[in-house]
């Protein structure tokens, strides 16, 4: 006999309700909270979830804050940034007067080529 259901997953217990684009991200974000991360110390993959925000290495016992899914957000990549850049010694200044003249450069370079 032919299955009648395709594999749901980890989304199997909603069934068929709150529609498909809803079990999907519940889905996604169900595996990343379960899923193993790679610790920014020891460089191990053993970082787990032990709850909303608070993860923990349990091979060198590292606990750290995070996202709610994911220990490592877009913003605490920023942050990391920022926080790299203040310590080499360039300020937010000096990068936004670098980005300005960058783009100064370049619409240079742009009407140099549109007068050629």
């Amino acid at each position: 006999m032919a299955k009648r259901t395709q594999k749901a997953g980890a989304t199997a217990k909603f069934g068929a309700r709150y529609g498909v684009s809803v079990r999907r991200n519940a889905g996604s974000a169900m595996a990343k909270k379960s899923k193993k991360y790679t610790c920014p110390v020891c460089q191990y993959k053993k970082v787990t979830r032990k709850s909303v925000g608070i993860w923990h290495c349990n091979k060198c016992d590292y606990t750290f804050a995070g996202g709610a899914w994911e220990p490592f957000t877009r913003a605490s990549d920023a942050n990391s940034r920022i926080l790299r850049r203040s310590v080499e010694g360039a300020t937010t200044a000096d990068m936004a007067f670098i980005a300005q003249q960058a783009a100064m450069d370049y619409e240079r370079s742009l009407l140099e080529s549109e007068e050629e």
